[in-house]
């Protein structure tokens, strides 16, 4: 079971490595790999240590309702504001690249198997899970508008050094990962920590921590840097604390 999600592990960091160091097309294509790659080592993950169960609520309140919240979202405004994408990540439908609500799968389950270890109580592990997966927006959304993947069309008012980017989007993803992870909750198979959920781990981990770098040296992103290391430090950093029994 772990050799098939350290095996994908594998796959994603040397990828992720690599965005940075290309553009143009070479850049869009490691960002459809990454997700592909990531939602494979969630899904097959939730699959292996929890059960087909597991799997099926995790598909079903990420991916299918990640494509609803952002069809509604790119129709109407609500919850992100008003917003479209370009081509560049693949086929949409409804004009929603059908990329993104694999986007939601692959982040939400380490989200969530990270607030089981962190957090005590359902509440709090919802508050946790919820504030890890939308303060990671704030390393996804810069980086993703800079390469123009999407756009805002009233990018106002935004956060001190992140232009472009509407306050109102980070809400919308608080608020719609605090439901995510309410319905997720709710499933029985996911309701604890596992031994086997150390590879999960590691990518919360590496995500917050290459995210940081990638933003601070590579990519010319200081202040989501800033912003993303403090906010969602506050889900990721409680990990590297030693658990107690």
């Amino acid at each position: 079971m772990r050799a098939v999600s350290w095996a994908l592990l594998g796959g994603l960091i040397p990828a992720q490595i690599c965005y940075p160091l290309t553009g143009g097309g070479t850049r869009a294509g490691l960002t459809v790999a990454t997700v592909l790659i990531g939602v494979a080592l969630s899904v097959s993950h939730a699959w292996l240590s929890r059960g087909v169960r597991a799997a099926a609520a995790l598909v079903g309140t990420a991916m299918l309702g990640g494509f609803a919240v952002e069809a509604i979202g790119v129709a109407t405004g609500f919850p992100f504001g008003t917003y479209d994408y370009s081509g560049q990540l693949g086929p949409k439908l409804l004009g929603v690249p059908l990329i993104i609500p694999l986007a939601w799968t692959w982040m939400a389950w380490p989200a969530w198997l990270a607030a089981l270890r962190v957090a005590r109580g359902r509440v709090a592990r919802i508050a946790v899970a919820a504030g890890g997966l939308a303060a990671w927006d704030l390393f996804l959304d810069p980086q993703m508008v800079a390469e123009g993947y999407w756009r805002w069309h009233d990018p106002t008012p935004a956060l001190p050094g992140v232009p472009g980017i509407p306050v109102g989007n980070y809400l919308g993803w608080l608020g719609f990962a605090i439901l995510l992870m309410a319905v997720l909750s709710a499933a029985r198979t996911v309701s604890s920590p596992a031994p086997a959920d150390t590879p999960m781990l590691a990518l919360w981990l590496w995500t917050y921590f290459s995210s940081v770098l990638a933003h601070a040296v590579f990519l010319d992103l200081p202040a989501s840097a800033a912003w993303g290391g403090v906010l969602m430090g506050l889900a990721v950093l409680p990990l590297l604390k030693p658990r107690t029994t």
